[in-house]
């Protein structure tokens, strides 16, 4: 069972760093690898479905300018919109 965690975690983070755009892959990455050993089983799998997301919808709902983003899991939401990016 471990390894499938594992498994699961190498796919997130893998999937988070290459979006398409530098800024995404920044951003998601970033975000990723704060919370990924924070959070349990059940929100890792939703964080995987959160990476299906467009970029393009990511970015709207990070940068207030679409606040109607409608995913399952308001905890990853939540996490996602009031994460700071260090640059």
């Amino acid at each position: 069972m471990e390894t499938d965690i594992e498994n699961l975690k190498k796919r997130i983070l893998y999937r988070s760093q290459y979006r398409g755009t530098r800024e995404m892959d920044k951003l998601l990455h970033s975000f990723v690898l704060k919370y990924i050993n924070k959070i349990d089983e059940s929100q890792l799998l939703n964080l995987e479905k959160f990476l299906d997301i467009d970029d393009e919808d990511l970015y709207k709902f990070y940068n207030n300018l679409n606040s109607n983003l409608s995913f399952d899991d308001e905890d990853i939401l939540k996490l996602f919109k009031n994460f700071k990016l260090n640059q």
